[in-house]
């Protein structure tokens, strides 16, 4: 029993014991890796953001769209929202995305890392919009967790690895400040890399040890990718996304079955957000068609 609360999360009780013992045996995030790698039909998703795109500002995009249903998921199953600190295992309060977008597309552009909290039931366009609204501020401004580790950074070397132990003991015990926690990405549910944007396909990434991210998605460029039907095989325009999780905050299957959601909203948005012409929402799967 830990002697303090965390700001961002509440202590998971009941677990088994094996799950519980999990932390100690793999104290670190990296080694506690499970990668997957998915890749998606998106002809669907490219017809119904094109149709979205006349009829609502500003324009979205697919990473817009992969953000929005990794946000649905990661809030249908909650269990997939956690995180380890401290030997223990937390539940995250609230749906969080981090992702780095480039300031000036340029080999030297610095990047600015953004955080963007995901309402519970948020509706695609308002998801969307704030997306790009947040993105203009960042390439605009600099954030306050930018400025923040451009002072820690003028200070000498020794310093600086003093702070960030002060800061990673802190957290172990529980007494790192909410205010702290509340804008750093490293803070979040997961973080997105659209690394296709930039010309890099085919990775998985790691995780961070510092901070409480426990999930990281490697979002490639679209190409073309071979798929089996009932009828032999057909070549389709597909997105790869490569997922790498932290194995002790839930196990495999109950990871894999939470992407599934992912590959539901991509593949077929009509059906899940309805029309593009609308207020796209997801409607839930128990609201939508009955499964075939």
């Amino acid at each position: 029993m830990p002697l303090f609360s965390r700001p961002d999360g509440d202590l998971v009780r009941g677990e088994a014991p094996v799950r519980r013992i999990m932390p100690y045996l793999m104290r670190g995030r990296n080694e506690s890796c499970v990668y997957q790698e998915s890749v998606y039909r998106i002809a669907a998703a490219r017809t119904w953001l094109k149709a979205y795109n006349r009829a609502h500002h500003p324009r979205a995009t697919l990473f817009h769209l992969v953000a929005y249903a990794t946000a649905v998921a990661l809030e249908t199953r909650p269990r997939l929202n956690r995180f380890v600190s401290g030997g223990r295992l937390y539940q995250r309060r609230g749906v969080s995305i981090s992702f780095v977008a480039k300031k000036v597309f340029t080999d030297d552009g610095p990047d600015v890392t953004v955080k963007l909290a995901c309402p519970k039931g948020e509706g695609f366009p308002d998801f969307s919009r704030r997306i790009s609204t947040r993105v203009d501020e960042a390439r605009d401004k600099d954030c306050a967790v930018d400025k923040e580790v451009a002072l820690i950074m003028r200070l000498p070397g020794p310093l600086v690895r003093g702070l960030v132990a002060l800061a990673r003991g802190l957290d172990h015990w529980n007494l790192f400040p909410g205010f702290m926690i509340r804008d750093d990405p490293m803070y979040s549910t997961v973080f997105l890399a659209n690394l296709g944007s930039v010309g890099v396909s085919d990775v998985f990434h790691h995780l961070y040890e510092y901070g409480t991210v426990s999930i990281f998605g490697a979002v490639s460029a679209p190409r073309r990718a071979v798929f089996a039907t009932r009828d032999g095989v057909t070549s389709e325009e597909a997105l790869s996304v490569r997922w790498t999780f932290d194995e002790r905050i839930d196990d495999a299957f109950s990871c894999a079955r939470s992407m599934v959601l992912v590959q539901k909203i991509l593949e077929d948005p009509a059906r899940w957000l309805g029309p593009p012409e609308g207020t796209p929402v997801w409607r839930g799967l128990e609201a939508g068609p009955r499964e075939s």
